[in-house]
């Protein structure tokens, strides 16, 4: 069968995937959407407002209209219906502050070298790539990416506490500990724990102080490997933790769920988890390459090695369940 040209337009669109992800960053870093919602729609009102030279705002702005994320009629900009709600922040939905994550400098660093990291089998990063103790990348991941958080820890909370509500949670690498202050936000009895680097439980403890439950949300700082958790807890949330490491390495991390949980307690994962070919769905599938460019072990693990490695951690049984988030999947296991 013969090439079709939408082909190698395809291919061409992901030579040059990096210059949209540079120029919308630099569209939130100004805060241009933000000042065109507010009507500052001309290249001379935006160079104005945020003091940059017009040049600049026209090239910038004409790159987002020609991509699809701003409308443009005469010489004004308009934020368009299906973007701007997410990129203006005034918005509740807004998510620019992800790109702050997402386009950190160390994953440009970790993916500036793929080949690399596929020649070395781990990250090419030199040292123990985004698993380094106390990485300042996790207060600028959980700064960043709490806007998608908080839609998902909603999500979570129906998952966690379908028939009633956990007296005691432990979440494990909370960073911005969203998903454990979410239960306690909707369940006056619930009292939570967060486990994370004392830098990144600052933002942690801000966040439960804005949600009002500073008095249930208490901190272990540290290594979730090295301290102790405690015992007793009805759920132990693993939010996209077991991922960066290998099999032995879940492992051991299960086990000290195994023993902080109170009988019949459960052990909550929310994971990347591609189906068993491991193609689909793309979301997750294409989550094992992030973890290969930025970890040394790290991968984006199948339900079916979930449950051998809870199964080896003496867990009685576990559940998949799916959230509509579709890159987001959760495996939940319980202790007898």
């Amino acid at each position: 069968m013969a090439p079709e040209p939408s082909d190698i337009g395809r291919i061409f669109t992901s030579f040059t995937a990096y210059q949209q992800t540079g120029a919308l960053k630099a569209a939130i870093d100004l805060d241009l959407f933000t000042a065109i919602g507010e009507g500052a729609a001309t290249t001379a009102a935006l160079a104005a407002r945020r003091g940059v030279p017009e040049r600049g705002v026209r090239s910038l702005c004409d790159f987002l209209t020609a991509t699809g994320f701003l409308a443009k009629e005469g010489d004004r900009y308009a934020l368009t219906p299906s973007t701007g709600p997410f990129l203006d922040r005034r918005s509740p939905m807004y998510v620019g502050s992800v790109l702050n994550f997402i386009a950190s400098p160390m994953l440009f660093q970790a993916f500036s070298d793929v080949t690399g990291a596929v020649r070395k089998g781990g990250t090419a990063i030199e040292g123990e790539g985004s698993t380094a103790p106390e990485h300042p990348m996790w207060v600028d991941f959980a700064r960043g990416m709490a806007p998608l958080a908080a839609v998902t820890a909603e999500m979570l909370a129906g998952v966690v506490a379908p028939d009633g509500a956990p007296r005691k949670v432990l979440d494990v690498a909370a960073g911005h500990g969203l998903y454990g202050i979410t239960h306690a936000r909707h369940h006056p009895g619930t009292e939570v724990v967060a486990l994370d680097w004392a830098n990144v439980l600052a933002v942690a403890t801000e966040n439960a102080r804005a949600a009002g439950v500073a008095d249930r949300f208490r901190t272990i700082a540290g290594s979730a490997f090295d301290v102790p958790w405690g015992d007793g807890y009805d759920v132990v949330l693993l939010t996209n933790f077991l991922h960066h490491f290998d099999v032995p390495t879940c492992e051991r991390v299960l086990r000290k769920a195994h023993a902080a949980l109170a009988p019949g307690g459960r052990a909550i994962a929310l994971e990347f988890v591609p189906n068993a070919d491991r193609v689909s769905p793309p979301e997750a599938a294409t989550f094992s390459l992030v973890m290969l460019v930025t970890t040394p072990h790290g991968d984006a693990y199948t339900y079916a090695e979930y449950e051998r490695m809870l199964r080896n951690t003496g867990f009685a049984r576990s559940t998949l369940h799916d959230l509509p988030m579709p890159n987001q999947r959760v495996v939940v296991a319980w202790r007898d």
